[in-house]
């Protein structure tokens, strides 16, 4: 038996088969085309069944949950704040990704070792701890179970995936058992797209060979993880599917909530082009960040409108750009009126958000005299190779550049494909 195949049905009798369910089932999908904003309500996260089944996974189990903000019921309440006072489960600790538990750090921090004042359960800092370094703190939490609940936003940069990544691997070091509660893809999971990450790139933004936008949601990343790259010391992996998500939903196709999973993430349009435009990270220009619309707002001091024009002009599916000025609040040219893009998606079933970015890159560099890479060619590292890099500065076209990964992310997707638990 393959290990996808056990951890999917390792939870024997009735969660055995709810972990097991096909998401599919919970209804037709909508027509091509739908508008944002018809959730039909009728997508069930991991924690609502693992909950609708009397916690019977976690019987017996002393229970550590890495989880942030977004680990909400469809009431929104936290699963955490759900869990404690239930005599069902017996949850002991919780474990804060980066932006912390409660989420109030910024990008590039945590909220460290501290009691929560709700709760008074020992909250534990994951954040660039992999490895031995956070087997220890699994084993000195005394847990027998790590259960992981965190909305992933779809793209290999983002770090959550990572850590779900480095909990795998210490909880098998460790000697715990990993139950991954499942959430929706916000950007679907139809499709994988972009670069495929060279393992001499690998970093927290992307540990292992995915493509840039994975296309896949938590459960199913988890179930690769372990069977792609965790095969000689695999953790004791259990998944809870969800119920009603088809891989063709968009976020509010689902009914759910949206909560931020970290601060500028603020909706769930920021992740539709997320994948695509945080390769600006990687340049001397704003990717948005200090403004009300990260990601969807690009911009220098200098810019005018000749890249608005300039990316209009390719004509790319789904997406249009207009003329843009700002004033970011923090992060690059705080405080300073600059000219750029707004991407503004018209048609997001024809959007594709890693083309779009290279598209950027590319109309950028040739309208903008003072485009530069970041001096530490950090964007070799949200690629995942430094072709990108080098293909934009020796002149080739948004067409050539995309061309250049497509033999690898074939086989990333026929690989994906034995991994994939969802359809529509």
């Amino acid at each position: 038996m393959s290990l996808s195949r056990r951890g999917v049905l390792a939870a024997g009798g009735a969660m055995g088969a709810l972990a097991a369910t096909a998401a599919g089932t919970g209804g037709a999908s909508a027509a091509p085309g739908r508008s944002p904003g018809h959730g039909r309500g009728r997508v069930r996260t991991g924690f609502d069944r693992l909950a609708a089944d009397g916690y019977r996974l976690l019987r017996g189990q002393k229970v550590g949950v890495v989880t942030n903000p977004t680990g909400i019921t469809a009431d929104v309440r936290h699963i955490v704040d759900v869990m404690h006072p239930d005599e069902r489960v017996n949850l002991t600790s919780v474990f804060g990704p980066e932006h912390g538990f409660r989420g109030t750090a910024q990008a590039g921090g945590s909220e460290g070792r501290y009691d929560d004042p709700a709760t008074g359960l020992p909250v534990y800092d994951t954040y660039l701890k992999s490895g031995q370094d956070l087997a220890d703190i699994f084993t000195a939490s005394g847990v027998d179970t790590v259960v992981f609940d965190i909305q992933d936003a779809g793209a290999r940069f983002y770090t959550y995936i990572w850590t779900l990544y480095d909990c795998m691997e210490a909880a098998a070091l460790a000697g715990k058992r990993l139950v991954v509660l499942d959430r929706p893809n916000p950007v679907t999971g139809r499709a994988a797209l972009g670069p495929v990450l060279d393992p001499a790139f690998a970093t927290f933004v992307g540990r292992r060979e995915i493509a840039q936008a994975h296309g896949m949601t938590v459960a199913e990343l988890a179930l690769f993880f372990n069977a792609e790259f965790l095969h000689e010391n695999p953790v004791r992996l259990e998944v809870v599917t969800m119920s009603g998500w088809r891989r063709s939903d968009f976020f509010d196709d689902t009914g759910l909530p949206w909560v931020p999973p970290s601060p500028n993430m603020p909706t769930p349009e920021t992740a539709l082009v997320y994948s695509g435009t945080c390769l600006f990270e990687g340049t001397n220009l704003s990717e948005g960040r200090g403004t009300t619309r990260p990601f969807e707002l690009l911009g220098a001091e200098g810019i005018d409108h000749r890249w608005a024009a300039a990316a209009n002009a390719l004509e790319l599916p789904g997406v249009a750009f207009r003329e843009a000025y700002f004033a970011p609040t923090f992060s690059k040219f705080q405080g300073k009126t600059v000219g750029g893009v707004q991407l503004h998606v018209q048609d997001r079933e024809v959007f594709d958000p890693v083309r779009t970015g290279i598209a950027l890159l590319v109309t950028a560099k040739r309208t903008w005299r003072g485009f530069a890479w970041r001096p530490d060619n950090w964007i070799d590292k949200l690629t995942g190779n430094t072709r990108v890099r080098t293909m934009i500065d020796a002149g080739a076209d948004t067409d050539a550049v995309v061309r250049a990964w497509q033999r690898d992310l074939s086989a990333f997707r026929a690989k994906r494909r034995r991994y994939l638990r969802y359809e529509g």
